[in-house]
């Protein structure tokens, strides 16, 4: 690690104890704040905004509290006016698109993808190889697996009580959604929701209860439909006998 990248355009800021591996590139009018680690070969877009400490309204619950620095893996691309949170960790050959935004306390891990103003809450875990389409966005205390597809404008929730009553708090839960599972464009997932292996979640669905593994689920409110077909399969469905 360095204390200055190889290459950086103009106006850049870099705050004290950033560190940097070899061959980082950093665009004009990047902000790295005091901390950051940015791993070899990563390459930052111009305006982006590196290990961010988050801020809060005055009538926002959300806590606030000393952060480790923002932890940026090999190989990693960040584009354009995207926006990290100090407190997070990307693992190699993460793609975060312009726009985008990953914020305080998330593990993202190798090869995932977060789309063109795509959001990451707070909290949340993302598996390897993972893709959040254009604009999805990830509510926090949520859990995704490895694999999983997010399409264009997938909404998730985790508040029950939409910001009404104080019981909101202890029930706040986001999804969890495990591996290999897919879910279409526009469709929503209610707070708390489970989304099986390779399960299919179809474009445009609400998802108001958990959804079996290997299944595939339509409508409002989503029903179950039909297996997800077997030559879609990247984890065998052990209920099939080959």
């Amino acid at each position: 690690m360095t204390k200055a990248p190889e290459r950086q355009g103009q106006g850049v800021f870099i705050g004290e104890g950033a560190q940097f591996g070899a061959h980082v590139v950093l665009g004009h009018g990047v902000v790295v704040y005091p901390g950051t680690r940015l791993g070899d070969e990563v390459v930052v877009e111009d305006y982006a905004v590196l290990g961010k400490p988050p801020a809060r309204s005055a009538t926002s619950t959300l806590a606030l509290s000393a952060l480790p620095p923002l932890v940026v893996g090999r190989g990693t691309h960040v584009g354009t006016h995207a926006i990290l949170y100090a407190g997070t960790e990307l693992g190699e050959r993460v793609f975060v698109a312009d726009g985008a935004q990953v914020r305080e306390r998330c593990r993202l891990g190798s090869q995932v993808v977060v789309g063109h103003l795509a959001t990451i809450e707070n909290d949340s875990t993302v598996g390897a190889r993972t893709k959040l389409q254009t604009g999805a966005y990830l509510t926090a205390h949520s859990t995704v697996e490895d694999d999983v597809f997010l399409a264009p404008h997938v909404t998730t929730t985790n508040d029950p009580y939409l910001a009404r009553t104080e019981a909101r708090h202890a029930a706040q839960r986001g999804p969890h959604i495990e591996r290999g599972a897919r879910v279409g464009a526009g469709a929503v997932l209610l707070p708390g929701i489970r989304v099986g292996q390779e399960a299919v979640v179809a474009a445009g669905a609400v998802a108001t209860r958990d959804v079996p593994p290997y299944r595939v689920v339509m409508g409002v409110p989503a029903r179950e439909v039909r297996d997800t077909p077997e030559e879609q399969l990247l984890y065998p469905d052990p209920r099939r006998t080959p």
